[in-house]
C-alpha cells in the first residue's frame, strides 16, 4: 500500500516563498495567498495588485506562481 503524502503549502504571491496554507492571509484586492511573514511586514497586496495600484497597468488576472522547487 502506498503512503499518502499530503502537502499543506501554497506559494506566497508577494514574496514567492512556499509556506503553510494555514499560516497566511488573502490579498486585500484579489484574495490570493499572502504568507504570514509578509503579512507581519505590513504587506496586504500581492505583487500584481501592488503593481496595478501603483499605476503599472498589467493584466486583470494575478501572476502565475513559480513552479515547484527542483
Amino acid at each position: 500500500m502506498s503512503t499518502l503524502h499530503e502537502r499543506d503549502a501554497m506559494i506566497c504571491r508577494a514574496c514567492g516563498n512556499e509556506e503553510r496554507a494555514s499560516e497566511g492571509y488573502p490579498c486585500s484586492d484579489c484574495g490570493t495567498f499572502i504568507c504570514v511573514i509578509c503579512s507581519m511586514k505590513g504587506v496586504t497586496r500581492c505583487r500584481g495588485c501592488s503593481a496595478r495600484a501603483a499605476g503599472g497597468g498589467g493584466t486583470s488576472a494575478p501572476p502565475t506562481p513559480p513552479g515547484p522547487p527542483r
